[in-house]
């Protein structure tokens, strides 16, 4: 229902300023692919270059039906005065991003792409150049190195910083919060696009049905929110007992969805002047401790941009280590 919901211009209001247009690969009457076409005018306008993405890549592990959707996709964007293809991205830098090229042997979490290995060679195979890679970090234990957990302490007090839970009572003012706070968080990263203030909405309606309000903290400052962390119940350990999707299905999904121990970190930023200041150890600890007291005993960070060193090396400080790397490609058209 959610991927449904993802496709179709009426509902998702990433459409309000993107185009998509949608291709399946058959041989003999057989479906062997699908592919999408992006052209997103918020990116154009926030970066102003003429790059095109793809996204909702599926094929069988054969180059010639590989080819034609790439082909076909590449010639939807050329025709539309693009200059370059991105991707995958699912549709956009917001959503599912990413090609996995290193951590097949672990399993896929929540909202994070997962694919065979033979599709880093269909792509390579194309042509397709890697742009950036993006980083997965895992935390196998619910333990914060101690000396961390000690200066979270020392800087919430310092800087008479505090920490609250997600409000489900306020959940539409909370969401305003965020509202405020995201586009200015996460400024400036490579391929940043902002999210609109209906996009969030749609976000917040999808994830509220999972949210845990101990898992969500907002950082305060003299009243003001300076930034805010948002970690989900993986429920891919839930719907893995579901593999055909059915609806007859659902009980097993929600038995095992009591039984949930993995969490993945997905959004922790705070305002530019806060940035490096400790705040993000302070949240991580939060999560750390809490999802502890709720049976979370290990947690996946990201993802991470490579070449974001001060975020990485926090990361890896916090007891992180890399696990999973995602490869976005471009190829010129």
């Amino acid at each position: 229902m959610d991927v449904r919901t993802l496709l179709t211009p009426g509902k998702n209001p990433f459409f309000q300023h993107a185009q998509a247009q949608y291709f399946l690969a058959r041989v003999n009457g057989r479906t062997v692919g699908r592919i999408a076409a992006i052209k997103n005018d918020a990116h154009t306008r926030e970066h102003g270059d003429r790059v095109g993405f793809y996204g909702f890549f599926e094929c069988i592990d054969d180059p010639t039906p590989a080819r034609a959707l790439f082909d076909t996709a590449a010639t939807w964007l050329r025709a539309r005065g693009m200059r370059v293809m991105r991707g995958p991205m699912s549709p956009s830098i917001n959503d599912e991003c990413g090609l996995l090229v290193a951590g097949f042997d672990t399993p896929p979490t929540l909202m994070m792409p997962h694919n065979p290995p033979y599709y880093v060679g269909l792509h390579e195979g194309y042509g397709f150049a890697k742009a950036k890679d993006l980083l997965a970090f895992e935390s196998p234990n619910a333990q914060m190195p101690e000396r961390i957990a000690r200066a979270a302490t020392v800087i919430a007090e310092r800087k008479s910083i505090t920490l609250r839970p997600l409000n489900m009572k306020r959940f539409k003012q909370e969401v305003e919060l965020v509202k405020a706070l995201y586009n200015q968080a996460w400024e400036k990263n490579w391929g940043f696009v902002p999210l609109t203030d209906a996009e969030i909405d749609h976000l917040a309606k999808q994830l509220k049905p999972i949210v845990e309000p101990d898992l969500v903290c907002f950082a305060e400052r003299q009243g003001a929110v300076i930034g805010f962390a948002v970690a989900l119940p993986d429920f891919n350990v839930a719907l893995k007992h579901n593999p055909s999707g059915r609806l007859y299905g659902l009980p097993k999904v929600l038995w095992h969805a009591r039984k949930i121990h993995r969490c993945r970190i997905l959004l922790l930023g705070t305002l530019k002047e806060y940035r490096m200041s400790g705040v993000d150890a302070l949240m991580y600890h939060w999560i750390w401790t809490k999802g502890a007291t709720h049976g979370y005993h290990w947690g996946e960070g990201g993802w991470i941009l490579e070449d974001n060193v001060p975020m990485v090396n926090a990361a890896v400080q916090l007891g992180f280590r890399p696990y999973k790397t995602y490869r976005i490609y471009d190829k010129p058209l």
